[in-house]
């Protein structure tokens, strides 16, 4: 099976990460994972003043602050990962990235917050729950 693991380096992430380690029956070395941050686009006013090598620098270093613990966590459990970024909006970044690479579920973390809360600050797991197709796996 072909597992995306939309992770950001929170303490959400970790949480997630636990919950796979406990649930060996549900995801082991068999399936195919792949590991995606998203990080927030540098705005078109800001870029022109950023040459694009700097640009992909900020984000390569961004994502990988994020993915690092990710790698570590799939190696311990005999996982091969791949790890990937994009820069932009994280629901529809995530959304699209399931979409377009196949993914038969996604898993990520969340914080868990009512829909009162949702409807004030915003969510990603409510902007992606809203825009993917395929089943999204939520730990709280």
């Amino acid at each position: 099976m072909k597992i995306l693991l939309a992770v950001d380096g929170s303490d959400y992430t970790t949480r997630m990460l636990d919950y796979l380690a406990a649930h060996p029956e549900w995801f082991g070395a068999a399936h195919e994972y792949t590991a995606l941050t998203v990080v927030p686009a540098i705005t078109a006013h800001a870029a022109r003043f950023v040459s694009r090598a700097d640009c992909e620098a900020f984000y390569r270093d961004t994502a990988e602050e994020a993915l690092a613990p990710v790698r570590v966590f799939a190696e311990r459990q005999g996982w091969h990962i791949e790890c990937k970024h994009v820069a932009g909006h994280a629901p529809e970044a995530i959304a699209a990235f399931a979409r377009q690479h196949g993914a038969e579920v996604l898993v990520m973390g969340s914080h868990g917050r009512s829909a009162l809360s949702n409807v004030v600050l915003g969510s990603v797991a409510t902007g992606v729950l809203a825009r993917c197709a395929v089943p999204v796996l939520l730990i709280r």
